[in-house]
């Protein structure tokens, strides 16, 4: 599954020199630790001259330490500028000067299903899948979490967190987030990797370099986790010392309104809750529990006041 250069009009040295290898420790006490670890390992794309990484956020959020590997076996410190709730992308700072051309920043909206891209991870192009986009469409995660067209791609990177997906003109068009599966013919599953947009990036990228933080209101948070079953949302548990474990929420509701809106699918359910107000609005509830209904309100937050903020160096 290895792309062959002959396939390429653009140098496959460029794009793989661009692309690393990321290491991140997060502390013990830190409010992601317990689902997503004390040590993460994925990739990244170098996007400026000055050393400047993207990758996917929920490698870096609360990373107290980085190191990068470069394509040539150099290792070097790096520090978190910003993870992004929303979007998904984590920046880094290299602390070291790396010498290495950044990739060229495309458009996600021109690419279509059917064209090739390059999947690739740090470590060259043995770390490279040659994919293609199979479909482009709404994504929804059951972490309070929504993209408008996320896009889709097979075959599955076996390492897929934080590659750089590049398109058919040698750009960047995306960053792999997660490993989803299709159903295919006969039943059978097919692995995808799931790609978030690079055009969501452009709109934000000057803010979360200068701030840390993107330049909008914060959505209200409940730190629950939802799924969609048999046409039902239902809450299936919460994020431990989030706003949703201290109320009278249950694992097992059947969610019917948010605000008076009723619920349809699990992006329209998330949705909902944004629609009432800022974080830390109250956020009304009607639920299906034990065979009635029943009001429940959750005091909503601000998830990024729930985690350890980047360091500054």
């Amino acid at each position: 599954m290895q792309p062959d250069p002959k396939d390429y009009s653009f140098k496959l040295d460029d794009v793989f020199a661009a692309t690393v290898l990321i290491r991140a420790a997060v502390p013990g006490d830190a409010f992601t630790a317990e689902t997503l670890g004390t040590e993460r390992a994925g990739n990244g794309v170098i996007i400026r001259g000055d050393g400047l990484v993207l990758t996917i956020g929920y490698l870096v959020t609360e990373a107290e330490s980085i190191w990068i590997t470069l394509v040539d076996g150099r290792v070097v410190p790096g520090h978190v500028l910003a993870f992004d709730q929303e979007t998904g992308f984590g920046l880094i700072q290299a602390l070291a000067r790396l010498d290495v051309k950044a990739a060229a920043i495309g458009r996600s909206a021109d690419i279509s299903p059917g064209e090739p891209v390059i999947v690739a991870g740090g470590g060259g192009i043995r770390s490279a899948v040659a994919a293609r986009v199979v479909a482009k469409h709404e994504f929804a995660g059951y972490w309070e979490y929504v993209l408008d067209e996320a896009i889709f791609t097979a075959p599955a990177h076996p390492n897929w967190g934080g590659t750089a997906v590049i398109g058919p003109a040698g750009e960047l068009i995306g960053i792999g987030s997660l490993l989803v599966q299709q159903s295919g013919e006969g039943g059978r599953a097919r692995d995808l990797n799931m790609v978030v947009p690079i055009d969501l990036l452009p709109p934000i990228l000057d803010d979360l370099v200068t701030t840390g933080r993107a330049n909008r209101p914060p959505r209200p948070w409940l730190g629950i986790y939802a799924t969609e079953l048999a046409g039902n949302i239902v809450i299936a548990d919460f994020a431990r010392r989030g706003p949703g474990a201290s109320s009278d929420l249950r694992s097992g509701d059947i969610v019917i309104s948010v605000a008076g809106h009723d619920v349809g699918d699990l992006a329209d359910f998330f949705r909902s809750i944004w629609g009432v107000g800022e974080a830390g609005c109250p956020v009304p509830l009607v639920v299906h529990r034990d065979g009635r209904a029943m009001e429940v309100t959750v005091q909503s937050g601000e998830r990024r006041k729930f985690l350890k903020s980047p360091v500054t160096h």
